[in-house]
């Protein structure tokens, strides 16, 4: 048995993907599939916001494409949205403040039911739970989990389709987040009755050193089959990835940088 570390790659069947918004452009991607089986279900992952290092390769969503296939029988389908960079490419277009990215969540979720991906699940992490919210309350999505959730470009109006909805939707904020904590997450999701927040201690809104455990949550709730927490260690082959183009951008993904967008209540922090 070996360790499973933050750059190990368990087997999987992995492409290189293209996306086609209805506005016309090309959008880069991975889709992760289990190697020898089916998939029980699928995590379309949206990431983090650009202008501040978020990609499709952002450590959360680049451990899940690397372990989740062979440990959870997961499908992971992630992308970079309009006018973001990561080692896979970059996509086209330029970023548009939660606006023209609704056509980015929509080319996703269409490609998903193109190759009969089952149970479609919505993964968003910070400003992709902006994404997920605003744009993922789609008949072909099962259900929604948000990782380190500000609410800074999502409305009222937004949480109201989803209360509607029925669909499970199911927060994860960390003890330490900067900018919402459990206790004003409880309150702002209150207009979703069936809305989950989930309280994470000791965890910050980047999630490092807490991956495993965002993971194991992401399980609980998109395969319930599959006992958690998930193994630490593999019996298997196992290759090891290379991570160190992204050295300078964990820390640096939320850097203190001004971002366009819905101006922030008072004692918020840009995301």
């Amino acid at each position: 048995m070996t360790a499973i570390r933050a750059s190990s790659i368990l087997p999987a069947r992995r492409d290189d993907i293209e996306l086609h918004t209805a506005d016309g452009l090309r959008l880069v991607g991975e889709l992760a599939l289990p190697a020898d089986r089916d998939p029980a279900a699928t995590i379309i992952c949206l990431h983090p916001l650009p202008t501040h290092g978020g990609m499709m390769d952002s450590h959360v969503f680049r451990k899940a494409a690397w372990r989740l296939p062979a440990l959870a029988d997961l499908a992971v389908l992630r992308f970079n949205t309009r006018g973001t960079t990561s080692v896979r490419g970059t996509s086209e277009g330029e970023f548009d403040n939660a606006v023209g990215e609704r056509y980015d969540v929509a080319a996703a979720i269409e490609y998903a039911e193109f190759a009969e991906l089952p149970n479609v699940w919505l993964l968003g992490w910070s400003f992709g739970t902006d994404l997920t919210i605003k744009y993922g309350c789609d008949p072909a999505v099962r259900g929604a989990i948000l990782l380190s959730p500000p609410l800074r470009f999502s409305t009222e109006t937004d949480l109201a389709g989803w209360a509607e909805s029925g669909k499970p939707l199911t927060a994860l904020v960390p003890e330490f987040d900067d900018y919402l904590r459990p206790d004003a997450a409880r309150e702002r999701f209150a207009a979703v009755p069936q809305a989950e927040v989930v309280a994470m201690t000791g965890a910050k809104h980047l999630w490092v050193g807490d991956a495993e455990n965002v993971l194991d949550e992401v399980v609980r709730r998109v395969n319930p089959a599959v006992p958690v927490p998930l193994p630490r260690q593999w019996d298997g082959p196992m290759e090891t990835g290379d991570a160190s183009a992204y050295a300078d951008r964990t820390v640096a993904s939320f850097a203190d940088r001004p971002v366009p967008g819905p101006v922030p209540e008072a004692g918020d922090e840009p995301d």
